[in-house]
């Protein structure tokens, strides 16, 4: 993979549409501009200027649109002419062919964002998050993109590298001019130093438990009795009537799931069979997928009729039902309360709520996300939320730096603590891409898409 050869991609989806974009990359970009565009059209650098594009045998293949970008300029330190042409996949293939004919190769997966990394333009997170933005499936997703994209995960790694690099520095001249006529060594100066930024480093480390949330989402198991309005919350929570709504117990037989609208978050509310002891073999069949998905979510919603007596749920249902990972909706508010409703699994959460005409669908939706952030199932829009290769380097950089506290204390065993802030410079460096590990790249940018 070299930054001299001229590579070509589609950076749109495979597919019709009124648009296609393709990108040339590399020195033979500003050539293979003029001569499609003719000897006589001239392209200013960073204007739009259609024309005609020409192929090797002078003849027409599409009215196109380019903007030609200098190396100095562009994103990936290459000379970069973008081309947007109509999007026929006829004609697009036609103009990749043409562009091949001309010197140009097959861009491979994320090869121009790996060139920007390469040439310095952007760190590793940037580069990563440019991936994650694309494919990013909520808002709060979306915002964890922006962020890592505007460089807060390096900016952040620079202030530690820096802190670090004036503790080590105090370490090394004990170690390298014993001599001197330095101040007597105090180990609680690095010490405190080593230990604050250890700490730090494991804060962020722990916000990649909300990592795989981001990308894939939260699933929520909506359980309880027969007839208690399982269903009704569904179509709540998915802002229609996705799921029949009865009167007769038992109409949901096996579960159904929606994505809840209207929340930054993205979250997918599944509608499970009634729970009760007894029943059908189809009923017991449903009710066993039920469990499956109550067992599987991540989070659980009991929803309970406040105005009945507690229902007697089984008892391999009450076992995974727990404070940390559940909350109980009291359907039928717009009745009187059942006295039990109260005492009835009284250490979980609880919201009332009457599902009879949709009137609580949106403040239901935003007492869900208060109670899922509060609970740490999902990341609060203050968060930045590392990947779990982030979490892995900072890790390994708090053990070594926390090793190197330990070789501080009396006896203190100076070279052996500079050693350890050095393995913690080197994971460090390994989150912004600064330690050249190639076959690491190679796995990082196969996961892009071609065109990026």
């Amino acid at each position: 993979m070299s930054t001299l050869e001229t590579i070509v991609a589609t950076s749109t989806p495979a597919g019709r549409s009124a648009l296609a974009v393709i990108r040339i990359d590399g020195p033979l970009a500003p050539a293979i501009a003029q001569s499609a565009f003719g000897r006589k059209s001239t392209l200013e650098e960073k204007k739009a200027t259609p024309g005609i594009w020409r192929d090797l045998h002078g003849q027409p293949v599409d009215q196109v649109v380019a903007i030609l970008w200098s190396a100095e300029r562009s994103f990936t330190n290459s000379d970069t002419l973008e081309i947007t042409a109509h999007g026929n996949p006829l004609l697009v293939q036609r103009l990749i062919a043409d562009c091949l004919a001309r010197g140009c190769r097959l861009a491979e997966p994320g090869e121009f964002t790996r060139r920007a990394f390469l040439a310095g333009k952007i760190d590793l997170t940037q580069a990563e998050a440019i991936a994650d933005l694309i494919h990013a499936s909520s808002e709060r997703a979306l915002a964890s993109a922006r962020r890592m994209l505007a460089g807060e995960l390096g900016k952040h790694v620079a202030s530690w590298t820096d802190r670090l690099l004036q503790a080590l520095a105090i370490l090394e001249a004990h170690i390298d001019f014993p001599e001197e006529d330095l101040p007597v060594e105090d180990p609680n100066g690095p010490l405190y130093l080593l230990n604050k930024i250890a700490s730090e480093l494991n804060g962020y480390a722990a916000t990649a438990r909300h990592d795989q949330t981001l990308r894939s989402g939260l699933r929520l198991a909506v359980v309880g009795a027969p007839n208690a309005g399982k269903s009704s919350l569904l179509n709540a929570l998915a802002g229609s009537q996705r799921a029949l709504v009865s009167n007769e117990p038992g109409t949901t037989r096996d579960f159904l799931e929606a994505p809840v609208v209207g929340l930054p978050l993205a979250i997918t509310a599944v509608d499970t069979a009634g729970l009760r002891d007894g029943g059908s073999d189809l009923e017991k069949a449903g009710m066993a997928r039920s469990l499956e998905q109550a067992r599987a979510a991540h989070f659980i919603i009991l929803v309970v009729d406040s105005s009945a007596p507690s229902p007697a749920l089984p008892k391999n249902l009450l076992e995974i039902i727990h404070a940390d990972r559940a909350m109980i909706i009291g359907n039928k508010s717009d009745l009187a309360e059942h006295p039990s409703f109260a005492k009835f699994l009284p250490d979980l959460p609880r919201l009332k709520t009457c599902l009879l005409d949709g009137r609580d669908a949106e403040r239901l939706r935003n007492e869900l996300a208060d109670t899922l952030i509060k609970k740490e199932i999902a990341p609060g829009a203050e968060e930045l939320i590392v990947s779990v290769r982030h979490a892995e380097a900072l890790k390994h950089a708090a053990e070594a730096l926390s090793a190197a506290a330990s070789h501080l204390l009396p006896p203190a065993r100076t070279e052996l603590a500079a050693t350890r802030c050095r393995e913690a410079l080197d994971s460090l460096g390994e989150i912004v891409g600064r330690i050249d590990n190639e076959r690491m790249l190679d796995k990082l940018f196969a996961s892009f898409c071609i065109g990026k």
